[in-house]
This record gives C-alpha cells, sequence and structure tokens, in this order.
C-alpha cells in the first residue's frame, strides 16, 4: 500500500449507480476537509470499472465499488472488472477495508452477494453493510430508463463515502 488513497469503482448502465459513485466521492472528499485534515490526508479516486486496474488496485488502501444488479447479479462490466484484477491482487491486498452500494430495479441481494463473496477470496474486510439503492424499476421502459435518483439515496451514498475516508484519515482502517 503506497498512501491512503480511498478507490471507488463503478460501473453503471442507467446512471444510478454512477450518481451514487459521484456522491461517494463528494463525501468522501468533504470528510476529510471538514475534520481539518490534511487535502492529502486521504486521495479520492473514482474510476470507471473498465479502467480499473492492478496497479489502481494495489495502491488504494480501501475501496467502494458500486454497481447495478442486472438479471439479480453483477452487471457484466464491473464483473469483468473482477474477473481481470481478481488473481493479479490475491494474496497483496488482504485486510483492506471495503464496501459496496448495488442500484437494483427491486432486490439487489445477488449483486452484493457476489461481491461480498470476492471480497471473501480477496479477504478484504467489510466495514458496512451493502447498501442497496433500489429504483422500483419493474418494466422493461423503466428498468431502461435513464436515472434521476432522490437526493436522501446520494446523501446515503455520501455518508458512507465520508466514513470511509474518515476512517482512513484517522488510522482506524
Amino acid at each position: 500500500m503506497t498512501d491512503r488513497t480511498l478507490l471507488i469503482v463503478w460501473h453503471s448502465r442507467t446512471g444510478a449507480s454512477q450518481q451514487l459513485a459521484r456522491a461517494a466521492a463528494r463525501g468522501a472528499r468533504a470528510s476529510v476537509h471538514q475534520d481539518g485534515l490534511s487535502a492529502t490526508a486521504v486521495r479520492v479516486e473514482c474510476v470507471h470499472a473498465s479502467r480499473a486496474d492492478e496497479q489502481r488496485m494495489l495502491a488504494a488502501a480501501a475501496y467502494l465499488f458500486v454497481a447495478p444488479e442486472n438479471l439479480a447479479s453483477l452487471s457484466g462490466v464491473m464483473k469483468e472488472f473482477f474477473d481481470r484484477n481478481y488473481y493479479a491482487v490475491i494474496d497483496r491486498i488482504e485486510g483492506r477495508p471495503y464496501a459496496v452500494i448495488i442500484s437494483a430495479g427491486s432486490d439487489g441481494h445477488g449483486a452484493a452477494r457476489q461481491v461480498e463473496r470476492i471480497a471473501t477470496g480477496w479477504r478484504l474486510r467489510p466495514i458496512a453493510e451493502p447498501m442497496i439503492v433500489n429504483t422500483d424499476a419493474q418494466t422493461a421502459e423503466a428498468i431502461l430508463a435513464p436515472k434521476h435518483l432522490p437526493p436522501a439515496h446520494l446523501e446515503a451514498a455520501a455518508e458512507l463515502g465520508a466514513a470511509l475516508a474518515a476512517g482512513l484519515a484517522m488510522g482506524i482502517f
């Protein structure tokens, strides 16, 4: 681990997960400044899953994975991120903290379980229960439509990002 970087890896099909990832990053950055910590105490990197690689994973001190659930499992791009990086970082990131945010049309638990199983294999340490944001999208039109999340969901994501950043800055994690 080279620094105190919070790596937020996200994928989004309809905008919900991207909004949640950006809110979490905003909350993380604000937390460091509000607590009077040095702006360099924690670096927040918000990266699309297609660009998250072994070097970023190894450089990070903590992770927040943000993804949509599609057909009761992780979106393909997010799953590909995990597939591509799994063996490259195994036994090299154990013990690092992580959290997960899933945007789902109804349930979200299948995707959350997938991330939990992968994180268990990496021996990461969960710092919060999975946050599942239910958009109640049940028709084909609603599922495919661009999402505009209510402020309460974005605030919850910001709070989770803030908690991760504060924990890193204070040396709790």
